[in-house]
C-alpha cells in the first residue's frame, strides 16, 4: 500500500486530489493532509517513506523551501510538486530542491497516478504542460543572475518569505518563536547577503525567486 501525503493550504484542492486518488489509484492511501510547509517539514521527519504532494506556495515555509530542508533530512524522499505555475522557474527550483515530479494543477487527473508510480520506480515525472523544459536544458543552462538566494539560510528564506507576504517583524518573531531582536538580525543579514536595501525590493526579489508566492 502507497502512504500519500497531501500538502496544499487549500482544503478544497486536497479534497479533490483524495477524490482521484481513491477513484483511480490502486494501493493508495491518504495518510495525512498538512496546510502549510511547516507542518510538512515536521511531519517528513518521521515519515521518510510516505509519498508526498506537496503546493509550491503555502504559507509559513513555501513547498520549495520545505522540500530543501525535507530531502536535507531524507535525501530518497519521493515528492510530487502540484502547482497551479507552469513557468520555468518554477519547475527548475522543484526539481533542484529534491522533487521527483512536477504536476501543474490543470493537468488530466490521471497525470497524478502517473507521477506516483514514475516517482515509485525510480523515475522522474513532469506533466505535459512543463516537459517543454527538459528539452531547453533548464537544469544546466539557466541564465545567471546578479541576485540569487543560494547565499542565504534556511531560516533567512523563511523570514524572508514572511516579509515578502506582509508579516511584521512581530508577527514573524511570534510564528517561529524567536525574539524580536533575532528576526532584526535575519532581515539586516538577508539584505547584506543580497544587496538590498528597500523594502520594496525585497519583496520584488522573494517573488521573482519563488521564495514568495503572490
Amino acid at each position: 500500500m502507497k502512504k500519500i501525503v497531501l500538502a496544499d493550504d487549500h482544503a478544497i484542492v486536497r479534497t479533490g486530489v483524495r477524490a482521484v486518488l481513491e477513484r483511480l489509484g490502486q494501493k493508495m492511501q491518504i495518510s495525512a493532509e498538512l496546510s502549510n510547509g511547516k507542518e510538512l517539514v515536521e511531519y517528513a521527519k518521521t515519515h521518510p517513506d510516505e509519498i508526498y504532494i506537496v503546493d509550491i506556495s503555502m504559507p509559513v515555509i513555501n513547498g520549495i523551501d520545505a522540500v530543501e530542508q525535507m530531502v536535507k533530512c531524507h535525501p530518497d524522499i519521493k515528492i510530487v510538486m502540484l502547482s497551479m505555475y507552469d513557468d520555468r522557474i518554477s519547475v527548475e527550483k522543484s526539481l533542484k530542491a529534491g522533487a521527483k515530479g512536477y504536476i501543474v494543477k490543470v493537468s488530466a487527473a490521471d497525470e497524478i497516478i502517473n507521477a506516483i508510480e514514475e516517482i515509485c520506480a525510480g523515475r522522474f515525472y513532469l506533466c505535459n504542460k512543463v516537459s517543454k523544459y527538459i528539452v531547453q536544458g533548464f537544469l544546466g543552462k539557466t541564465n545567471s543572475r546578479k541576485r540569487d538566494a543560494t547565499g542565504l539560510t534556511p531560516k533567512e528564506k523563511e523570514v524572508l518569505q514572511l516579509i515578502a507576504e506582509g508579516y511584521s517583524s512581530k508577527q514573524i518573531a511570534k510564528t517561529f518563536h524567536l525574539s524580536l531582536n533575532t528576526i532584526h538580525v535575519h532581515r539586516n543579514n538577508i539584505m547584506k547577503k543580497l544587496g538590498i536595501h528597500k523594502q520594496t525590493e525585497l519583496v520584488r526579489f522573494a517573488l521573482k525567486e519563488g521564495i514568495a508566492q503572490l
